[in-house]
């Protein structure tokens, strides 16, 4: 159990990141120094927002240029720091290579990271943004839980380099944490484990997330024939921003948390948006037939196998979230808001 010293400098890998980016404007408010781990420092229109935030709280935020590959990036940027948040990994489908393009920057960085906590004297607590993939892989993993539900002690067994590769990445990521945290004892390791994260971003003009990608089809006419019916979590960002802070600051937080608001799906999502959205964009007003899914899903998305539609489509998602409640204070917010003003954000920024 740990007690963070808050005149400390707190460091945020990844710190122009979706969710990054809530959780460094929650740290400047509270007028911490946030160290800011970036790719490159110099590049002002992508800090812009973050500085904006800088400037009208009491916070200070400094820069520093990393890489998650590069062992000792993060040495300087960890200097003093006894809280790190570590978020920084890629969350894409569309990938060629998935050993290069997420296993590795996945596992690496997190070992790049946690072994410069291990050099790092001052370090407490490194709080980890890992994911509910990590626990499941696919839906049809449910009717293997104990209790018909997902929870903390389960993990992730049905993803591989071949099925599911991100959902794999996340898994041996996290794992290679918890292998790397109890080879020593100085500091804490707390693991945030989000569902899909939706919600508006702080810098709209560089939304690069798997989260908008996914929200843009409801409005640009890709699901107009109807929505895959698969179950999901869903979680607004600022509520998994807030739980990244309360993870870091409340001595008693401990181990692995599911932070998800709803057990959802993509009709159910469509239907919250419908209400605001449906006269003027093709939102979805049906599911799309599991056959015609299986038929044409692998022509139009590779990443759409049979095997996947098989273990996923018209099954649902759930998840127990009271650990999140009870240890990290978390009161999720309604999903309508979190998707209205997300899809909002979109229509601002000529998403569609």
């Amino acid at each position: 159990m740990k007690t963070i010293d808050r005149t400390k400098p707190v460091l945020v890998t990844g710190a122009t990141g979706y969710v990054a980016g809530w959780l460094v404007k929650k740290l400047l408010e509270e007028g911490l120094t946030v160290h800011a781990a970036v790719r490159n420092p110099n590049n002002t229109k992508k800090l812009k927002y973050l500085d904006e935030i800088a400037a009208k709280t009491k916070g200070t935020i400094k820069y520093f240029k990393s890489n998650l590959l590069e062992e000792g990036s993060y040495a300087e940027a960890m200097k003093g720091c006894e809280l790190v948040f570590h978020t920084a990994s890629p969350f894409t489908m569309e990938v060629k290579d998935p050993q290069k393009e997420l296993i590795d920057p996945a596992k690496l960085g997190t070992r790049n990271v946690l072994e410069q906590a291990n050099r790092t004297p001052s370090v407490k607590r490194v709080v980890l943004t890992s994911s509910c993939a990590a626990i499941y892989g696919d839906n049809a993993d449910l009717k293997n839980t104990p209790n018909g539900v997902f929870t903390e002690e389960i993990w992730n067994t049905s993803s591989s380099l071949k099925h599911q590769p991100y959902s794999y990445s996340k898994t041996i990521a996290e794992q290679e944490a918890w292998r790397i945290s109890k080879e020593q004892n100085r500091w804490d390791l707390v693991v945030i484990n989000p569902s899909l994260v939706v919600g508006p971003a702080i810098n709209p003009d560089a939304v690069t997330s798997e989260s908008f990608n996914i929200i843009r089809q409801f409005g640009n006419g890709s699901m107009k024939a109807g929505a895959p019916e698969i179950g999901m979590g869903v979680v607004d960002v600022r509520d998994v921003a807030l739980a990244h802070f309360n993870a870091g600051f409340i001595p008693e937080a401990s181990g692995r948390h599911i932070v998800s608001g709803h057990n959802s799906s993509f009709t159910e999502m469509a239907a919250q948006l419908r209400p605001k959205y449906g006269s003027d964009y093709p939102i979805p007003k049906k599911a799309m037939l599991k056959w015609v899914i299986w038929l044409v899903g692998p022509a139009i998305n590779k990443g759409i196998t049979r095997k996947y539609v098989t273990q996923n489509i018209g099954l649902p998602w759930k998840a127990d979230n009271s650990k999140s409640k009870r240890e990290l204070k978390i009161e999720y917010r309604p999903l309508q808001d979190s998707l209205n003003e997300m899809f909002q954000q979109m229509i601002d920024n000529k998403a569609f």
